[in-house]
């Protein structure tokens, strides 16, 4: 019979990298995890390296692979982190649905059709996706939905415009939590809403309708949003930064948490589900 006590077994994918060293540094110092694997690709130079000490931990005895670990059988208490890249999340993806593990995508910069896959996967797993793990960014995002509605209407208009700063080595732009704010605002504003991806040149006088996205690619930033409503004589700026990458880390973690211990059945959660801010 299936042990359901103990730790919950953690595969991070994506364990050499920045943020996946950064999940299975704060996984081992968690009681309710025990690691079970750490997966990168197959060119990766740490394949064979302790994780535990990759991460700059004590040794974990779990080695990065890129091969996905057996599994025990006798416990159903296990969870799969992504923290990877899109090339490399169809693979993952494939592999927590034949093994019919919970899983948790962190990694942005996914195609509408690997979101479709998302979903697919979701029939048969429960697994929670979001474009930040950041239990500050999300509360930032509810916070934005309510400025929208209540200043959508005002006298002389409202106009929204997203500005993010990232780290140098971030490969998508606008971030995945920019275009959330944005997809969320725009839920508010209405289905006449454009998206305006910086400006250049004699672009004219800026529409009512639009929101604009503005990307910001310096040093080691681990992340910081702000989101402006400007209006005619008053402006509000919502601004929200991580100082490092361990709130994204431990919010990952949490989802882990919350699809076990809540037992929650096959579905596509997102962390305001996580947080009990869904939007139902």
């Amino acid at each position: 019979m299936a042990d359901s006590t103990g730790p919950i077994s953690l595969t991070v994918h994506g364990a050499a990298g920045r943020m996946g060293r950064r999940v299975v540094a704060l996984g081992l110092a968690d009681p309710s995890f025990q690691l079970v694997g750490a997966i990168d690709h197959a060119e990766s130079p740490e394949l064979g390296k302790d994780s535990g000490a990759v991460a700059g931990e004590a040794p974990s005895g779990v080695e990065i692979s890129s091969h996905w670990p057996a599994l025990d059988e006798k416990s159903i208490k296990r969870a799969v982190i992504d923290f990877s890249l899109p090339e490399a999340i169809d693979g993952c993806v494939q592999h927590c649905v034949e093994a019919g593990s919970p899983l948790v995508v962190a990694t942005t910069g996914l195609t509408e059709e690997q979101k479709q896959g998302l979903s697919e996967a979701a029939k048969s797993i429960p697994v929670v996706w979001a474009p930040s793990m950041s239990l500050a960014v999300n509360l930032s995002m509810k916070i934005a939905e309510q400025i929208t509605a209540a200043l959508k209407d005002v006298s002389g208009g409202l106009d929204v415009e997203i500005l993010e700063r990232h780290h140098r080595f971030k490969a998508d732009a606008p971030s995945g939590t920019a275009l959330k704010f944005g997809e969320l605002i725009a839920g508010q504003l209405g289905e006449s809403t454009s998206h305006v991806h910086g400006r250049e040149g004699h672009t004219g006088a800026r529409t009512r309708e639009e929101i604009g996205y503005h990307a910001i690619r310096v040093g080691d930033n681990p992340g910081e949003h702000t989101i402006v409503f400007g209006m005619l004589g008053e402006k509000i700026e919502l601004n929200v930064a991580a100082s490092n990458r361990d709130c994204y880390a431990s919010g990952a973690l949490a989802a882990a948490k919350w699809l076990i211990q809540q037992d929650k059945g096959p579905g596509l959660y997102s962390m305001f589900d996580v947080l009990g801010m869904s939007q139902s």
